[in-house]
């Protein structure tokens, strides 16, 4: 699909001249504000702009997209749930292979 975008000069101005650059840049803000939106998820933003998934984090998370986006109170919560798996004990019981023929 092709899609012609008229902007006005002075946003084209910022733009780079060089017409393939002024196309990557607007793909790539309009993936990002997708991403942002929480319309595309970050592997199919990543897939779309070249990148593997890590770099488009990294890449994201430098301009200002969480990759966690969460309340202070979502957060807190969240929290919670982590310390409560620190703070339980933990009990492993050893399962004997299904095909075992030792004694019980």
């Amino acid at each position: 699909m092709s899609v012609t975008l008229v902007l006005n000069d002075e946003i084209a101005a910022l733009l780079p001249q060089n017409g393939e650059a002024a196309e990557k840049n607007a793909q790539e803000l309009i993936v990002l504000e997708l991403y942002r939106r929480g319309a595309v998820s970050s592997g199919k933003a990543a897939q779309w702009l070249g990148m593997s998934k890590v770099e488009f984090i990294r890449y994201s998370g430098e301009l200002g997209i969480p990759y966690f986006d969460m309340t202070p109170e979502e957060f807190e919560a969240e929290m919670k749930v982590v310390e409560s798996f620190a703070t339980k004990p933990r009990h492993r019981e050893r399962l004997k292979p299904a095909h075992s023929t030792e004694a019980d």
